[in-house]
C-alpha cells in the first residue's frame, strides 16, 4: 500500500475556457496545490507556457491551425501531436502515479498513449454527453429533413456516438461520471469499474448576501453557454407562456455567450444579456436572480445550478440528465418533467412570494453539503484503491452517491 500523496497527471480538454469541465479543472489543481501534492496539468488553450506554481506544475499549448471550433473559444487542434515528443517527457520527468483524461478530446488522445507508452495506471472521467450533444446539432441544421426522418437519423447519431466515446473510455482501467445513471451506463457499456465524481461549489463566493438589488422586476435567471444543446430557446416559449398567463412584472437576465445569442435577442422580449462574468461579478448576478431556469436536456451535471442554489436561489431543471439528481423537487426547486411543468412550476414561484422564500433558503443549505475537497478526497481514495488491487481483480460496485 503506497503511504505517500499520489502524484496524478490530469489531461484536461478545458481549462481556460468557461465551462463545467473547466471549472472542474480548475478546482482539481487548487485541491492538489492547498494540499501540497504533486500535480501536473497539462492542457490546451490561448497561450503556450510552463508555470509552477507551488506543489502544481502546469502546461498549456496552444491550439493552433488546423483546428475547428466546437463552439465559441472551445476548439479541437488537428495537429496536437505536434507537441507529442515534449508532453511525454514532461510526464516521464513527473513520475506520476496517476495519469487522468477528461474525455476523447486532442488531450485525451494525447495522454492515452503517453501513458500506454509509459505503462502508467490511466483513469478517465466522463464530462459532456457528446453523444446528446450530436443529436441536438443534427436535428437543429438539417431542418430540411422530412421530421420523422430527421429524428430517426438523430437518434443513430446518438447511440453511434455514445457507442464510439464508451469505446475509447474502455481503455481506461477505472472511470469517472458526475451522475448516479451515467456511472451506470458507462459501467454496462464499458465493463470498467465506473464510480461517482460529483461537483462542489464555493459557497463563501457564491452567497446570498452578495444580493444588492431591491424593488426590481422578478428575475429569472440563467447562466451558461447560448448553443442549441442546452435547450435554450426553450426560454423564449417560457416568456410567451407567462405573458399569456397575465405576468408582466419578471426579466430574464442572461448571463454568458454563444451561438444562439443573436436568436435570442431577438426573441426574448424582457431579457437583459450581462455576457461573460466571472468572480464576485458573476456571484452578485446569481444573488440577484429570484429563481434560476435550467431547461438543457444534456447537461451531465449542472454546475451553474449548484452556484445558484449556493447563491439562496432555488431552480427549475429538466427530468433529464444530471441536475435533476442536485434538486430536491418541491424543497428547493423543481424538477419538471415536461414543458408544461417547467412553465407551471415558474408560474407558482412569480406568484407565491412566501414559498419563494422557503425554497431560497432551502436552496442555501443543500450547497453547504458540497464540498469541492469531499469530491476529489474520493477521487484521490479510488486512485489508491486502484493502485492496490490487481488490474484483473478491480470490480465495478455501483454507488448512487450523490451532493
Amino acid at each position: 500500500m503506497m503511504t505517500r500523496p499520489l502524484r496524478v497527471a490530469l489531461f484536461a480538454c478545458a481549462y481556460n475556457e468557461i465551462d463545467g469541465v473547466a471549472n472542474t479543472c480548475q478546482q482539481f489543481e487548487a485541491f492538489a496545490r492547498r494540499r501540497d501534492w504533486g500535480f501536473l496539468n497539462v492542457h490546451g488553450g490561448f497561450d503556450h507556457y510552463v508555470r509552477a506554481e507551488g506543489s502544481v506544475l502546469r502546461y498549456e499549448f496552444q491550439r493552433r491551425w488546423p483546428k475547428f471550433a466546437l463552439d465559441k473559444k472551445h476548439e479541437f487542434d488537428l495537429l496536437f501531436w505536434r507537441y507529442y515528443r515534449t508532453i511525454e517527457a514532461a510526464v516521464r520527468e513527473f513520475k506520476p502515479d496517476v495519469l487522468h483524461i477528461t474525455g476523447p478530446s486532442e488531450l485525451g488522445q494525447t495522454g492515452a498513449l503517453v501513458a500506454h507508452r509509459l505503462h502508467i495506471p490511466l483513469v478517465a472521467s466522463w464530462h459532456t454527453n457528446v453523444h446528446e450533444y450530436a443529436e441536438q446539432r443534427f436535428l437543429s441544421t438539417a431542418t430540411w429533413i422530412p421530421e420523422p426522418a430527421r429524428r430517426a437519423i438523430g437518434t443513430r447519431i446518438r447511440e453511434v456516438t455514445f457507442r464510439l466515446s464508451a469505446r475509447f473510455y474502455r481503455i481506461a482501467r477505472v472511470l469517472f461520471a458526475p451522475n448516479p445513471e451515467l456511472v451506470d451506463r458507462l459501467a454496462t457499456a464499458t465493463g470498467k469499474p465506473c464510480h461517482i465524481m460529483s461537483r462542489g461549489v464555493d459557497t463563501n463566493l457564491f452567497r446570498p448576501e452578495r444580493r444588492d438589488s431591491r424593488g426590481k422586476p422578478f428575475t429569472i435567471g440563467y447562466v451558461g453557454r447560448f448553443t442549441t444543446e442546452k435547450n435554450i430557446c426553450f426560454l423564449a416559449e417560457l416568456e410567451q407562456s407567462l405573458l399569456a398567463r397575465g405576468f408582466r412584472n419578471f426579466r430574464f437576465l442572461m448571463v454568458g455567450q454563444g451561438a444562439e445569442e443573436p436568436w435570442l435577442r431577438a426573441n426574448l422580449r424582457q431579457a437583459e444579456f450581462a455576457g461573460v462574468l466571472q468572480g464576485e461579478a458573476l456571484a452578485r448576478a446569481y444573488a440577484n436572480m429570484d429563481m434560476f431556469a435550467f431547461p438543457s436536456r444534456t447537461d451531465t451535471f449542472g454546475n451553474v445550478v449548484l452556484e445558484a442554489m449556493a447563491s439562496g436561489v432555488p431552480a427549475v431543471v429538466t427530468s433529464e440528465g444530471g441536475p435533476k439528481f442536485i434538486v430536491r423537487h418541491g424543497e428547493d426547486g423543481f424538477v419538471a418533467q415536461n414543458d408544461s411543468e417547467f412553465v407551471e412550476f415558474t408560474s407558482s414561484l412569480l406568484a407565491n412570494q412566501e414559498r419563494l422564500s422557503a425554497l431560497r433558503s432551502a436552496a442555501r443549505q443543500r450547497a453547504l453539503a458540497a464540498s469541492w475537497d469531499a469530491v476529489f478526497e474520493q477521487v484521490y481514495r479510488i486512485y489508491s484503491q486502484m493502485l492496490d488491487e490487481p488490474q484483473s481483480v478491480v470490480r465495478w460496485t455501483p454507488g448512487l452517491v450523490q451532493v
